[in-house]
């Protein structure tokens, strides 16, 4: 079981070349990512998702990717062509305005205008940083997934116990269950007898009445499901990615209670019942946090 909220942190550093990765998550119904990182890894995001997709299924994550590449490449030279023939042609006016001035424009005078020579490190992302890339962002994912591991126990244990109080509210509504129509039985009986005094009560009719009421007020399917869903619940909080299973049997535990409360005739099942639905609510909060 995990937890959709956790912080992982990958590094790399060999040869000069440092890369960092970090990537936080938090809820989300379905997966987002969000890249952050200096543009010469634009080209690769495609697989960095991919790879992400690989480790998560659910949430919105944040990654961030930082690096330094202090390995020794070449430099390149460029020539702003455009630039140089801009200064050319202005040396050329100059010239046309004033003959008489020396003219001491040369190749290397202008190299040195500014501008029209530029030096740039010859950085791209080559097969190293890829690399680098890769392993830092699944180390980072690892440290991840081991700290939504730790969270996702924690959410287990707590469900699980209000799981075991659900099941302590369902015995209690189970024992009570089976009183109510006798009880209604023998409140119907004497308020007849409060209206009728000393004629003759039709006991079949009273039967009658009574077999209607517990009609009514039988909770017994709902109860027998909610066992069931009791143990589906412990069993699949044994597998791994459980939130939309759980999400959807949470969905189901709350439509029982709702039942077992409308129908309902009596005060001590209608209590438990709305305590029911109120550790049917905290586990559904849980829930919300699970992948």
């Amino acid at each position: 079981m995990l937890s959709m909220t956790g912080y992982g942190k990958g590094e790399y550093a060999e040869g000069g070349l440092e890369l960092t990765c970090e990537i936080k998550t938090v809820n989300n119904r379905y997966l987002d990512v969000s890249i952050k990182a200096p543009r010469i890894f634009a080209a690769y995001e495609d697989v960095i998702r991919t790879t992400i997709r690989k480790k998560l299924t659910r949430g919105h994550a944040d990654l961030f990717i930082s690096f330094k590449d202090k390995r020794e490449r070449p430099t390149a030279l460029t020539v702003d062509i455009p630039l140089a023939s801009s200064y050319v042609a202005a040396a050329k006016a100059l010239k046309e305005a004033f003959p008489d001035l020396p003219d001491d424009v040369t190749l290397s005078s202008v190299l040195r205008y500014p501008e029209v020579l530029k030096q740039e490190d010859a950085i791209s992302l080559d097969e190293e940083m890829t690399k680098a890339l890769d392993k830092a962002l699944n180390i980072a994912l690892d440290n991840l997934n081991e700290m939504r591991a730790v969270e996702g126990e924690k959410l287990k244990a707590d469900m699980l116990s209000r799981v075991a109080t659900i099941e302590g509210l369902v015995g209690e509504i189970s024992a009570r269950a089976p009183m109510i129509a006798q009880e209604y039985r023998e409140k119907l009986t004497a308020r007849v007898q409060e209206y009728l005094a000393e004629a003759k009560i039709d006991e079949n009719r009273i039967l009658t009445e009574v077999a209607v009421f517990t009609d009514k007020s039988n909770i017994d399917e709902e109860l027998t499901r909610l066992r069931s869903h009791i143990e589906q619940f412990r069993s699949i909080a044994t597998e791994g990615i459980v939130g939309r299973k759980l999400d959807f049997l949470v969905q189901e535990f709350n439509r029982e209670a709702n039942t077992t409360c409308s129908k309902s005739n009596d005060v001590t099942i209608t209590r438990a019942g709305l305590a029911l639905k109120n550790e049917i609510e905290k586990i559904r909060e849980q829930v919300q946090n699970l992948e």
